[in-house]
C-alpha cells in the first residue's frame, strides 16, 4: 500500500513515564495538522515558523487543552525523513503523550507503521539502506564499542567501503563492455593482468568486510557462555558475580542449582548470554539429575564455556571427564577459590587447556583478567569500531554473494575464458554490494528492514 501522501505520525519516545514525551508528524501536512492543536504563547502558527525553530504553548483537541509543550520546526529537505516534520514534546507518561497523539490523528494524522519516518528518510535520499539499518543499531546499543560502531555505519562508514570496491568493479564493467561493444573504435584492449589487479584489491576489500563481521556480532547479539563444574566449586558465585546481584542461590549444600539459569551481562564491550548449570556429577536425585545432563547438553550449543575448578581440591574423575570433553570448545579454565591453599593439579590443566584464569569469584579477584581472554578468545580484542563493519545477516550474505560472483570473474581471467563471461560475474558482484546500500536492493528486501524497526522511528 502507498502511503508515501499520508502525513504519519506517532509517539517516538520510550512507552512509558519520563520527563518529556516526543510525538512526531511527518509529511505535507504537517504543518496544517499542528496548527489544527497547537496554540503558541507568542500568537506565531506554526506555518509561520521557521526550520530548527521552536514555540512554547499548548495542544488542544478542538476546546479540550491537554498539555503545555514545546513544538518544534524542521522544514524540507532539511529534516530527518526529508519531509516537513514537527516535532511536539510534551510531559512524559503513557496518558499525556497518547492524548496528544490522538488529538493529531483526530485532526489528519495517520499512524506510522514500525520504522516508517526513517524508510522516508532511505526513500528520500537522506540515508542509504545500511545507515538506515543503523539506527536500530544505535537504539539498542548495549556498550560502548556496539554503540560507536553502529554510529560510524551511520555516519556512511560502511557506504564509503561500498562506493570505493563498486568504483573498482564499474571501471572493470565499463572497460570491458566499450571494448566489446565498440570495436571499431579506438578504444585500448583489455589488459588482463590490470584487470585482474583490479579485481583483486575488490576482492580483498569484501573480505575484509566479512572478517570483521564476526567479532561485530559477538558485540552486537552477545555471545552464548555457559558456566560448567563439579557442585560447589564456584558457579553460582561467579553468576552472582558478573551479573552484579544475587541471581543464583549460593549455599554449601551440593545440588543446589538444578535447572539452568540465565541472565546477559556485559563485560568490558561484549555481552554474554551467561547460563549457570546445575553441578555436573553422579546422582540418585532425579531432578538434579535431570539439571546435569541438560548442563552436558548445553555443553554443545554454547560458543563459550567457562569451566570452574576448586584450586582448593585435587582434581577427580569428573573434573577431567571435563577437561576432555571441552579442550576443543572455545573455553576457559577457571581456578576459584585462590584465597584458599592450593591443592589443585595446574600441569595438568595447562597440558588440555589453552586459557586459563585463577580467581576469587567470592572477591572478584581476576575477573579483569577473564575479561581479556573472553575478548582474545571471542576476537574482539583488536576489534576497531571505527572501521566498516557489516552488521547483519543480510548484509554479508549480499558481500559473501559478491565474492563468489567475483572468485569467477578471476577465475574466467585466469583460465582464459570470454570476457563476455567474466563481464556477467562482474555485473552480479556489483549488483550484490550495491543491494548492501539499497541501490539494487528489491521492494521486498527494503520492506524487510524497516518492520523490524520500532514505531516513532
Amino acid at each position: 500500500m502507498n502511503r508515501i501522501n499520508d502525513t504519519i505520525t506517532a509517539i517516538s519516545t520510550a512507552n512509558g513515564a519520563g520527563g518529556i514525551g516526543v510525538i512526531r508528524i511527518s509529511g505535507e501536512q504537517a504543518f496544517f495538522i499542528a496548527d489544527r492543536i497547537f496554540r503558541s504563547v507568542s500568537g506565531k502558527t506554526v506555518i509561520e515558523m521557521k526550520g530548527y525553530t521552536a514555540s512554547y504553548g499548548y495542544v488542544y483537541d478542538d476546546d479540550d487543552k491537554i498539555d503545555e509543550v514545546v513544538l518544534t520546526v524542521f522544514r524540507k529537505p532539511h529534516s530527518y525523513t526529508g519531509e516537513d516534520v514537527v516535532e511536539i514534546s510534551c510531559h512524559g507518561g503513557l496518558f499525556v503523550t497518547k492524548q496528544v497523539l490522538r488529538a493529531v490523528i483526530h485532526h489528519g494524522g495517520v499512524p506510522a507503521m514500525a520504522g516508517e519516518f526513517t524508510q522516508r528518510a532511505f526513500l528520500n535520499g537522506k540515508m542509504d539502506l545500511s545507515e538506515a539499518e543503523a539506527v536500530m543499531d544505535i537504539i539498542s546499543a548495549k556498550g560502548k564499542t556496539e554503540s560507536r560502531t553502529a554510529l560510524a555505519c551511520r555516519e556512511g562508514k560502511i557506504s564509503r567501503e561500498i562506493f570505493h570496491i563498486n568504483d573498482l568493479l564499474v571501471h572493470c564493467a565499463s572497460h570491458l563492455s566499450a571494448w566489446a561493444d565498440y570495436p571499431e573504435d579506438d578504444i585500448p584492449e583489455v589488459d588482463n593482468h590490470v584487470l585482474k589487479e583490479n579485481l583483486v584489491k575488490a576482492k580483498s576489500r569484501i573480505e575484509n568486510l566479512l572478517r570483521n563481521y564476526d567479532a561485530g556480532m559477538v558485540i552486537k547479539k552477545g555471545i552464548d557462555t555457559i558456566i560448567v563444574g563439579k557442585p560447589n566449586v564456584g558457579k553460582s558465585t561467579l553468576m552472582n558475580q558478573l551479573t552484579g546481584y544475587e541471581k543464583s542461590i549460593v549455599t554449601d549444600i551440593p545440588g543446589t542449582t538444578r535447572d539452568i539459569i540465565e541472565e546477559t551481562v556485559v563485560l568490558g564491550d561484549i555481552t554474554l548470554n551467561l547460563s549457570d548449570t546445575a553441578g555436573l556429577r553422579d546422582t540418585d536425585n532425579l531432578v538434579e539429575k535431570i539439571g546435569v545432563e541438560k548442563a552436558r547438553q548445553k555443553i554443545n550449543t554454547s560458543s563459550l564455556v567457562l569451566a570452574v575448578f576448586d584450586s582448593t581440591q585435587q582434581l577427580d574423575e569428573e573434573d577431567i571427564r571435563l577437561l576432555e570433553l571441552i579442550r576443543e570448545f572455545p573455553s576457559v579454565a577457571i581456578i576459584n577459590k585462590i584465597d584458599g591453599t592450593s591443592r589443585i593439579d595446574m600441569d595438568y590443566i595447562r597440558a588440555n587447556m589453552k586459557n586459563i584464569v585463577c580467581i576469587s569469584a567470592k572477591n572478584g579477584d581476576g575477573i579483569s583478567e577473564l575479561v581479556r581472554i573472553i575478548e582474545k578468545i571471542t576476537g574482539t580484542s583488536d576489534f576497531d569500531p571505527s572501521v566498516a563493519t557489516l552488521t547483519n545477516e543480510r548484509q554479508r550474505n549480499c558481500a559473501v554473494k559478491a565474492l563468489e560472483a567475483l572468485n569467477e570473474a578471476i577465475f574466467s581471467v585466469d583460465t582464459g575464458f570470454t570476457l563476455d563471461a567474466t563481464t556477467v560475474s562482474i555485473e552480479d558482484a556489483i549488483q550484490n554490494i550495491l543491494e548492501i546500500t539499497g541501490e539494487r536492493a528489491s521492494e521486498v528486501v527494503v520492506q524487510n528492514v524497516f518492520k523490524n524497526f520500532c514505531v516513532g522511528k
